[in-house]
């Protein structure tokens, strides 16, 4: 199966962000040819602090979304976060993602399952790979034909995660698209005072070692200047270095 590759910023912040970002995954794209998906949220419903920027709201977002769609022609995935949100999300990108802290949630697999578009879902900081048996069986008794399941690692004390590489392994018992998240995996959870800090020199490591566990996709968070994005800067890579992790995935 041929990798697949999503990134992009965590959160919409202004078109100029997302046109760069897109420009850069349609000249990577045309040059690898590789499959990749441009991600952005509409709406951060789980930030650490309710003064944090959340995003543009889902009307606004997803016509900002659909822009990049018609100028870049590349696929979208942006994450929903209530059931009610399924149905006109669908109607715009081509993946839903289900938020790891939501992956339980029955109603909202169920919604994301009828819009017929494949649905990502986020392995839990709390669940074991094989867990996500139950969340991909809700998908598809609700009528998903294309499930993901994407590792970001596990609660490790507190503000602290780790990546046990054996959820990978776990995870393609139940679907053949298991993806590794190589940003929010070296997050520092609420570690920086009111928001989420991270390590984001760990993101190459993290991705070569999911490769070498049998991953199928790599998911990304990247923006040009991550050190000054609204949302999960810490462990965002930068754009200008994307293009070294793809390549270095990409050699047998």
């Amino acid at each position: 199966m041929s990798p697949i590759f999503i990134a992009g910023p965590c959160v919409i912040e202004t078109m100029d962000v997302l046109d760069e970002v897109a420009r850069e995954l349609l000249r990577l794209k045309e040059q690898y040819h590789i499959e990749i998906y441009f991600k952005a949220s509409f709406d951060k419903a789980n930030r650490t602090s309710l003064s944090s920027y959340r995003g543009p709201g889902m009307e606004r977002g997803l016509q900002m979304m659909a822009d990049i769609r018609e100028k870049y022609g590349l696929p979208l995935l942006t994450d929903i976060h209530e059931s009610w949100q399924a149905e006109p999300v669908g109607k715009v990108v081509d993946v839903l993602q289900i938020p790891a802290f939501l992956c339980r949630q029955t109603d909202l697999l169920v919604a994301a399952a009828h819009t017929g578009k494949p649905v990502n879902i986020k392995k839990a900081q709390f669940l074991s790979g094989l867990d996500m048996q139950y969340p991909v069986e809700k998908c598809r008794e609700s009528g998903a034909v294309d499930v993901w399941l994407t590792e970001r690692g596990n609660i490790y004390g507190y503000n602290n995660l780790a990546v046990d590489f054996r959820n990978i392994a776990d995870m393609k018992l139940w679907t053949p698209r298991v993806i590794m998240d190589c940003t929010h995996s070296v997050q520092r959870p609420g570690a920086a005072g009111g928001k989420t800090g991270g390590n984001r020199e760990f993101v190459p490591a993290m991705a070569m070692a999911a490769k070498a566990f049998g991953a199928t996709g790599y998911f990304f968070e990247i923006h040009p200047s991550p050190d000054q994005a609204l949302s999960d800067g810490p462990n965002m890579l930068h754009l200008s270095d994307f293009e070294h992790v793809v390549r270095e995935l990409l050699k047998d």
